[in-house]
């Protein structure tokens, strides 16, 4: 069977680390999004991948090619100026002449929970069969009401009070080709898009039969904000098998489940503690701390006596020396001057909130750092509050304190009062 990944969105909800790529290729565990995924489909034994892409298309198609690197075989079609699942989804139609496994590229799933969707479907036959897994929110998620293990009607983020039921739509199909007829009678929903839960509505209100899988919920998530990377790191960590390829000091401390890549470099006095993963290339220490669910990209250096704690760090990013980073995504190729300190604790102990297109959301998480875009400089002693959001390509001034969000491009100064005093004789 194959696999259609739906892959052209741009990202908007995790803007600033979306203007410079996909949300699709941020990485997490030291691999980006839709790597993980189609590894997972491999193991549920997907070999036929149809990706559709559009935002910045080109670097998906250069990152993964025809597939071969992976053990997959790829191909890509892109979306139009149309907007909405439903038109991606119709983008595939000439690629697929027979039921089809349906995909968002921007979550994570484990192999079985794929295989339970496909067994069910190839041996039910439905029109459609689609994942569904308990949360503790239905009204974030579009919930399914059921009779028995038949969908009956879907409800986009109702009322905590109004939710059928608990169990989410995780995004996850199997449909037949009769889908694309009922995406050509869709009409756009009120964000002007052609949604494909709309079009299975449809199949549903005429009495075709659409099934739901239920999985459980640690074998999902969707990255959708900023801080669910966060999550969605913890959750590839803790399945990463732990290895050590590159050099390990006389001195240095490793515990628990580590990924080293080769070439890296852990120095004496540095203490890692696992689940952690530190890219090919990177420099460690010495004397500094990597806490656990920390991910150091390629290339990466953190310097004497600094602390990391259960963050993201991109490819090529440098942490001067006595400088703290915790529960924050950092973006490629930034520069934290020495004595850089972001705060990841309200002073009052209340969940942090952040600023997500133009809204701001309570994130639900009482530690929440920063999300850096890409080429971020800091001078030394910088600090940051928490939930604060800087763009790519900034540079925040020394001794600087940030407490609100930084619009990419912008350079930030302390401002000096300097007064001329003439000197007696």
């Amino acid at each position: 069977m194959k696999a259609v990944i739906l892959a052209a969105g741009e990202g908007v909800r995790l803007q600033p680390l979306t203007f410079t790529r996909p949300k699709h290729l941020l990485p997490v565990a030291g691999k980006p999004i839709l790597q993980h995924l189609i590894e997972n489909l491999k193991k549920a034994g997907i070999n036929e991948v149809l990706i559709v892409v559009r935002y910045k298309a080109e670097m998906i198609k250069s990152f993964f090619g025809n597939g071969e690197k992976l053990g997959v075989k790829i191909s890509y079609v892109e979306q139009g100026s149309e907007k909405g699942t439903g038109d991606a989804v119709r983008a595939a139609e000439p690629h697929v002449e027979e039921d089809f496994l349906l995909l968002y590229g921007d979550l994570l799933v484990e192999a079985e929970a794929v295989k339970a969707a496909v067994e069910t479907h190839l041996r039910e036959k439905p029109a459609a069969t689609m994942t569904v897994v308990p949360v503790e929110n239905p009204q974030h998620y579009g919930v399914v009401a059921l009779q028995g293990n038949r969908v009956t009607r879907i409800v986009e983020k109702p009322k905590p009070e109004e939710a059928p039921t608990n169990l989410a739509n995780a995004g996850i199909y199997v449909f037949s080709t009769a889908i694309f007829e009922k995406i050509r009678e869709t009409k756009r929903s009120e964000r002007g898009e052609i949604e494909i839960t709309d079009s299975l509505s449809l199949m549903i209100n005429e009495g075709k039969t659409v099934l739901a899988v239920t999985a459980p919920k640690e074998s999902w998530i969707d990255i959708g904000r900023p801080w669910d990377l966060l999550e969605a790191n913890e959750w590839m960590l803790k399945r990463l098998k732990p290895r050590l390829k590159g050099q390990i000091e006389n001195g240095a401390t490793v515990i628990g489940p580590v990924y080293v890549e080769e070439n890296a470099r852990i120095r004496a006095g540095a203490y890692v503690e696992g689940p952690a993963f530190i890219g090919a290339g990177s420099d460690v220490g010495p004397n500094c701390f990597i806490r656990p669910y920390t991910s150091l990209g390629r290339n990466v250096r953190i310097g004497n006596a600094c602390e990391i704690k259960n963050s993201i760090i991109m490819d090529g990013t440098h942490v001067g020396h006595l400088s703290y980073v915790g529960d924050s995504v950092i973006g490629e190729k930034c520069n934290l001057g020495a004595g850089t300190v972001i705060a990841n604790l309200r002073f009052d102990g209340k969940t942090v909130k952040m600023r997500v297109k133009g809204e701001v959301v309570d994130t639900g998480r009482r530690k929440l750092g920063v999300v850096f875009g890409d080429h971020v400089e800091t001078g030394v002693n910088a600090s940051f509050m928490p939930g604060v959001k800087i763009g790519n390509n900034c540079w925040i001034g020394a001794n600087a304190l940030i407490y609100r969000d930084v619009p990419p491009d912008t350079v930030l100064l302390l401002k000096q009062e300097f007064e001329e005093r003439k000197l007696k004789s």
